[in-house]
């Protein structure tokens, strides 16, 4: 049927009515007219594919490749950047009607070169027809589709994933078979420092035996001068996650090193960091910013991770204590902050609603909360945990503009109110969206 597109979803699919039946249309804008093709329609709404685009938004740019779209890598490569970052806007605006929360959203703020910015890839290796192949699973499936260029990835990482799928395929090492739990090399795992450029691989086994694996090693170092870090990482698990517990050094440390806010982090495979350091600097900053320390302040970090805001706080604040549920994390963060000697900031492992509670029935204050949750957003028992302690000032940095509006409105009843969100574009050419907003008693 020929509609008239009206709005697009948190996921990017174009809206349409009809007859006040929603119809959620792949790949079409809003302001465009299409021919829709249902693909599957249920009591309250359909999905549907554009076989015709009748008129175009003035927005739309023509696409970098089908396989973006296919593969989920870029859902919004066909939508101009600026109308991508008000797109995002316009999410956090609706949500917070929803909740019935009056906070003003600022304009999203992007990227100069909104590509090639992610530190980080997890490549799948599977074999196509025949032949060991890298690329990426398309949507809703576990088809490989083959792929080199990522577009959204550091381009340094592209070009070493090429370099370890050729060497596998010249020692003819097998590619993992998930259907009988077979083969050997499951994924290739690359990170690299955008400041440091020093470059840490993870081949991802279903055994540690590698046949030819002192061969690779040799070829990889003497090809990657940036090669910090090789590791070998088991996962024999019938499992989606992608890394297994056990990790073994081949080469280097195990570990890398880059800059952020003028701090040194080391990173282990396992460790949280985010994918966007360029992005990651302007959220940090937008968050120190809305903290506004004043150097005499005790501040909390109640998911402090490896200590990236946390230590990035330090340097501003009197005191900063960091509590997260992952114990190399917290390894991790100690070491970051004596490899910047910051003496201020303290590490602590266990649940953060727990560590909050018993803090506050010790008396101990603090001036700025600084929560960065995961998407699912701050546990019930965390929101108590706040009340009991009621901080000065909570400083909210979210990756989930839903569970972020729920949180305020939970928080809402502790006396908080929030006046401004700052949206800020960590993921480029995708419908992910994080913010920061500061509330205040």
């Amino acid at each position: 049927m020929t509609v008239t597109i009206e709005d697009l979803t948190y996921e990017g699919m174009g809206v349409a009515k009809v007859d006040g039946y929603p119809l959620f249309v792949d790949g079409a804008l809003p302001g465009e007219k299409v021919v829709a093709h249902i693909t599957k329609a249920e009591k309250k709404f359909a999905f549907a594919r554009m076989t015709e685009l009748l008129e175009a938004s003035p927005d739309r740019v023509e696409p970098k490749a089908k396989a973006y779209a296919q593969t989920g890598i870029a859902p919004l490569q066909h939508l101009a950047y600026p109308a991508q970052l008000k797109f995002k806007q316009h999410q956090v605006e609706t949500l917070f009607q929803k909740a019935k929360l009056d906070i003003e959203v600022k304009p999203t703020l992007g990227m100069d070169q909104p590509f090639g910015y992610r530190n980080k890839a997890q490549i799948p290796v599977r074999m196509v027809n025949g032949v060991l192949t890298t690329g990426f699973y398309k949507r809703r499936s576990h088809d490989l589709l083959p792929l080199e260029d990522f577009y959204i990835q550091d381009p340094e990482i592209d070009k070493a994933v090429l370099m370890v799928r050729d060497l596998l395929r010249k020692y003819q090492i097998p590619a993992y078979n998930e259907a009988d739990n077979s083969g050997v090399i499951r994924h290739i795992v690359v990170r690299r420092g955008y400041f440091s450029h020093q470059l840490m691989i993870v081949l991802v086994t279903n055994t540690w035996a590698v046949d030819h694996l002192e061969d690779i090693v040799k070829e990889l170092t003497e090809a990657l001068p940036e090669l910090a870090s090789l590791m070998l990482n088991l996962n024999n698990r019938k499992t989606n996650v992608i890394l297994g517990k056990k990790t073994r050094t081949l080469f280097g440390h195990d570990y890398l090193e880059d800059q952020l806010l003028g701090s040194t982090f080391r990173i282990s495979p396992l460790s949280f960091y985010q994918v966007n350091p360029q992005q990651t600097e302007v959220l940090y900053q937008q968050a120190i910013d809305a903290a506004d320390l004043k150097g005499n302040e005790t501040v909390i970090d109640a998911y402090s991770g490896i200590g990236t805001i946390s230590l990035s706080m330090a340097k501003h604040a009197k005191r900063v204590l960091g509590v997260e549920v992952v114990p190399e994390a917290v390894h991790d963060a100690k070491v970051n902050a004596s490899l910047n000697s910051i003496k201020n900031a303290e590490f602590v492992v266990g649940k953060a609603e727990d560590v909050m509670t018993k803090w506050a029935e010790d008396g101990l204050h603090a001036d700025v909360l600084m929560v960065d949750p995961p998407r699912k957003g701050l546990a019930p028992e965390f929101t108590a945990a706040v009340g009991k302690m009621l901080p000065d000032k909570v400083v909210y940095v979210s990756c989930n503009p839903a569970t972020l509006a729920r949180d305020i409105a939970a928080l809402q009843e502790f006396g908080y109110t929030a006046k401004s969100n700052q949206p800020v574009d960590m993921f480029p050419q995708t419908t992910s969206i994080e913010s920061v907003t500061v509330l205040t008693k």
